[in-house]
């Protein structure tokens, strides 16, 4: 029995070391990964080239799928380039099974001894990250040497030899085994490097153990099929391709098992070497005779799993990939996508406030207030989405993104929340009383309400690409914007002076109106304080003039009379 569990921990030990890799490595070269496969899909072969290339580092053909899938997901990549690159990934994982199925067991403690000082010492930094990835590697190799030992003395008990010589190869069945072993251990690398452990141990004959190397790849391709259930058709329709594939693959490939042993018997007879080397003949297999069939698969697949018609809200298309979460700079970008959307329909809210104020159309403000619900429940999705990402795992960079991407979601939740209630006061103050807005208050409205559609457009720039001069700008409309409301409440003021009959009866929604659509510009406008502080563009309570002079010369004496002030939402 303690021998059983020393088998059992060391199968574990190898599960745990591989996921400590690959988790290390996406966070140490994520954004390079993704920026690496995302250039790379020219052609179907250098597609195939980058999928070996990035698995051979991600040492897992399931987690380049999740990022490819994310990518297809996002419009980013097509299925057919998408289906080439996972070809690639399976000939780097098989790759990556040859090497570490060579003697490397001397490396296991150094690699330890280094990633542990390191992931001590600078555990929240890129060498901390580092050394989280050498401590992975030193306990897949330990765990591979302790695979052995503990497997060498269990084939010595009498019981287990008794077992093994009842064993009788049945290839439905190990294929089976070995899809279940590494749906279950979440990686088929770690079930072939077991396998072939156990072959050379004398655990499992040759025979059954090429057949377990079938059933790792078909487990690989379900795992990734599985793990994307709940992700949008186009994320879900690269792990389905994929798996197409590898079905075929061993249709094709199981019924010759046994003469490819027979065949390479005579060259190489060592267990190990001969389960990665089927591990690698397969998958390349596969490639050569599925690299010019990537794009009729690509269609097929299309027809199973159909896209839904964007046009409706149903089928829109849901950018908080759940499978970008592994990769914190992917789930970044999906998020700061998903934020874009909210402002979308925030911007259409606003739009529609003027056709209510001049039409009196209660249809419409009904339909705009409800789509503050959406607004919110944008808000809570991509918070949600934000705190399951971890901030042990982002950048300096990533993590100003996160923090702007937060306060960006805030003010359209905000914003949402004002002009619902703006609709509400028009509909009781202006539409059901019949009232309406002089010819000179409407002039004034309708100039507040264009300036601020043009600043809420110019804020979603500001999120999304950055740029300073623009959030500069943004910024300068806050004090031209307080100025007009300013302008336009005295002017009112002097039509009630004059009892105009129109401005009398809509004093209070008119006052309270202006007011309103000044506090969204603040709210806009606050988007550009993040961007700013961070180019240094800020002093605790001004436009830093040296920056602002370089930016713009003739603005640098306007903005050192401008006193800046952040709204109380990010305070």
């Amino acid at each position: 029995m303690t021998h059983l569990l020393n088998l059992l921990a060391a199968i574990a030990l190898l599960v745990w070391g591989t996921h400590l890799v690959r988790t290390g490595i996406l966070r140490v070269f994520g954004a390079n990964l993704r920026n690496l496969l995302a250039k790379s899909v020219s052609n179907r072969f250098n597609a195939v080239v980058s999928g070996i290339g990035v698995t051979a580092l991600v040492q897992s053909s399931t987690a380049t799928a999740l990022i490819v899938s994310s990518f297809v997901g996002q419009g980013l990549m097509s299925l057919p380039s998408a289906l080439a690159v996972m070809l690639g990934a399976d000939v780097g994982t098989s790759l990556m099974a040859v090497l570490f199925s060579r003697d490397l067991s001397w490396l296991s403690p150094l690699f330890i001894l280094i990633g542990v000082v390191l992931f001590l010492a600078r555990q929240s930094t890129t060498m901390g990250r580092v050394g989280r990835i050498l401590i992975g590697l030193g306990l897949m190799l330990l765990a591979l040497r302790l695979v052995t030992t503990s497997a060498n003395v269990l084939t010595q008990a009498p019981a287990v030899k008794a077992l093994l010589a009842s064993l009788s190869s049945d290839l439905l069945l190990e294929i089976t085994v070995g899809c279940v072993l590494a749906v279950l251990c979440y990686s088929s690398l770690a079930i072939v490097l077991l396998t072939a452990t156990l072959a050379s141990s004398g655990v499992v004959p040759i025979d059954v153990a090429l057949g377990l190397v079938l059933g790792a790849n078909l487990g690989s391709g379900l795992l990734a099929v599985l793990t994307t259930l709940n992700a949008n058709v186009e994320t879900r329709q690269v792990p389905l391709g994929n798996l197409v594939f590898k079905i075929i693959g061993i249709a094709i490939a199981a019924p010759v098992v046994g003469l490819w042993l027979q065949a390479i018997k005579p060259w190489m007879n060592e267990p190990a070497t001969l389960v990665v080397l089927m591990h690698l003949s397969f998958n390349l297999m596969v490639t050569c005779l599925f690299i010019g069939f990537t794009e009729f698969i690509g269609h097929w697949v299309e027809k199973w799993l159909p896209r839904l018609d964007p046009s409706t809200m149903a089928g829109r298309q849901r950018h908080l990939d759940p499978t970008a979460l592994a990769t914190p700079s992917l789930a970044i970008t999906c998020a700061v996508r998903e934020a874009m959307h909210q402002a979308d329909v925030v911007e259409t809210m606003l739009l529609g406030v003027l056709g209510v104020i001049k039409n009196n159309d209660r249809k419409l403000a009904q339909e705009l207030q409800k789509m503050d619900d959406t607004v919110d429940a944008l808000y809570s999705a991509i918070k949600y989405y934000l705190t399951k990402i971890s901030r042990e795992a982002l950048s300096e960079d990533e993590g100003r993104r996160w923090t702007d991407i937060i306060s960006f979601t805030i003010n359209m939740e905000q914003i949402g929340d004002i002009i619902e209630r703006i609709l509400m006061d028009i509909e009781d103050k202006k539409i059901n009383p019949g009232r309406e807005f002089s010819e000179a208050g409407m002039t004034e409205i309708t100039e507040l309400h264009s300036r601020l559609v043009n600043n809420l457009r110019l804020g979603m720039s500001v999120f999304l690409n950055g740029n300073v001069r623009d959030a500069r700008k943004l910024l300068e409309e806050k004090s031209r914007f307080r100025d007009l409301e300013h302008e336009y409440a005295a002017t009112h003021l002097e039509r009630l002076a004059v009892n105009t009959l129109q401005s009398i009866e809509t004093s209070s929604l008119h006052l309270d109106l202006i007011s309103d659509l000044k506090r969204i510009n603040s709210h806009i406008c606050s988007i550009a304080y993040p961007i700013l502080d961070s180019a240094g563009a800020l002093t605790p309570n001004r436009l830093r003039d040296s920056v602002l002079d370089s930016l713009h010369p003739a603005a640098g004496d306007t903005a050192r009379l401008r006193q800046v002030h952040p709204p109380s939402s990010l305070t």
